[in-house]
């Protein structure tokens, strides 16, 4: 199984994590989530994410103007987010306790 494919799953969290802290525009979202490790992420998965995010009451967005050039839409967290952020947190917790005992359980021993 490809990172990529265990990475969709959990990266809108990820995304509502990071906003969670301050709002972020789209281009800034990328380059913090390669801060954070995720080094093959680009715009092409965030922006769509974004707005996705936004749809679903998520996220609020805003126009601000940008000292480089033309506007930037800036995203902040919703109420709403914070709410299913919080689930994502404790739902990964979660998982990786499962996923972490079954590795413990069976020695780390690979097939």
């Amino acid at each position: 199984m490809k990172q990529t494919q265990l990475l969709k799953g959990v990266l809108e969290g990820c995304v509502l994590l990071i906003v969670s802290e301050d709002e972020v525009y789209g281009y800034e979202m990328v380059q913090k989530l390669r801060n954070y490790g995720f080094t093959e992420i680009t715009a092409g998965t965030v922006y769509p994410l974004l707005q996705k995010l936004e749809k679903k009451d998520y996220l609020l967005s805003r126009m601000k103007p940008s000292p480089d050039g033309p506007d930037r839409k800036y995203y902040q967290i919703t109420s709403e987010g914070m709410n299913h952020c919080r689930e994502f947190m404790n739902q990964w917790e979660q998982l990786v306790s499962n996923v972490n005992h079954l590795i413990r359980i069976k020695g780390g021993r690979r097939p």
